[in-house]
């Protein structure tokens, strides 16, 4: 019986030498034993040409990278999931300059676009939101603004983390790129994150007040001293330091603003299935999730 993933570069490199190896992974994964047409469920096909198979009932032709996040471009799958592997693979991710010395493509444009369609394969369709206890807090992404004091003298990059709280320390979390402080943001990214009923422990940022109008319990962490080392979000400024050392290490902090999503999804992403033991599952979930994202 067939892996459903490769374990290692070499099973990797094995497994999909050719171009109909990459097809028939993707028709396992969207179908597995059998075709369905998406139009009329029908199961039974011819297959009419590479990838492309035309429904025995309703005569529909439908390629095996139909609505998927592969559909439509030029770049063979051999490309995509090459793409793909580098990323999962590597600890920290990889830069798109980086990948595209490893895959070889030149164009630059090229490059970015497959790895910020990859990155949105990262966020699972219908992932669930977080539960029980939940740390929340924003953290600044960029340097010091001149002339500027308070929380205006920080740049224009602001996210909102989240972060379960378990016994035996961290653990899922979500982050998101907020334009603002305000207690209107704050609440949209909150219930965006986190499900009904959990409990949001804060700081005493105003801007959270009210949060429990939204269905959730909310515990206020308030500083006991003025000593500098007291921190009441400390799960949260654990994982913005491990974020930041990310983006200057892979990225030498040139992420800019409208793509700053993305590079949180891939850290999200990565961090969350930090216990996995094969970066061969990391890819084998990654091409689920852009099989299953319509384009």
């Amino acid at each position: 019986m067939t892996k459903e993933y490769p374990e290692t570069a070499q099973e990797f490199a094995s497994r999909f030498a050719t171009e109909e190896a990459c097809r028939q992974y993707l028709f396992d994964i969207r179908w597995g034993d059998a075709f369905v047409c998406p139009s009329c469920s029908h199961t039974e096909a011819w297959q009419q040409r590479r990838g492309v198979f035309r429904c025995a009932h309703c005569r529909r032709d439908v390629s095996v990278t139909a609505g998927t996040l592969f559909h439509g471009s030029r770049l063979s799958l051999r490309t995509w999931f090459q793409a793909a592997w580098c990323m999962v693979s590597q600890k920290h991710g990889v830069s798109a300059l980086g990948l595209s010395h490893v895959l070889g493509i030149t164009r630059y444009e090229t490059v970015l676009h497959l790895v910020r369609t990859i990155r949105t394969g990262m966020v699972r369709p219908e992932r669930e939101r977080l539960t029980g206890v939940v740390e929340v807090d924003e953290v600044y992404l960029g340097g010091l603004r001149k002339g500027r004091k308070g929380r205006s003298a920080f740049g224009r990059t602001l996210v909102v983390v989240a972060v379960e709280e378990k016994q035996t320390g961290i653990g899922r979390i979500r982050i998101r790129a907020v334009p603002d402080a305000s207690r209107h943001s704050l609440v949209v990214a909150i219930t965006a994150m986190v499900e009904p009923g959990s409990v949001i422990r804060t700081d005493q940022w105003q801007g959270y007040w009210g949060i429990a109008k939204h269905g959730y319990r909310h515990r206020v962490i308030k500083k006991r001293s003025l000593e500098p080392g007291e921190d009441p979000t400390p799960l949260v400024h654990r994982i913005a330091s491990l974020l930041k050392r990310v983006l200057l290490g892979t990225h030498q902090g040139r992420v800019h603003a409208q793509h700053l999503q993305g590079h949180l999804d891939e850290f999200v992403f990565r961090f969350n299935r930090r216990a996995s033991r094969s970066r061969g599952k990391l890819f084998f979930r990654l091409v689920q999730n852009m099989v299953a994202i319509h384009r």
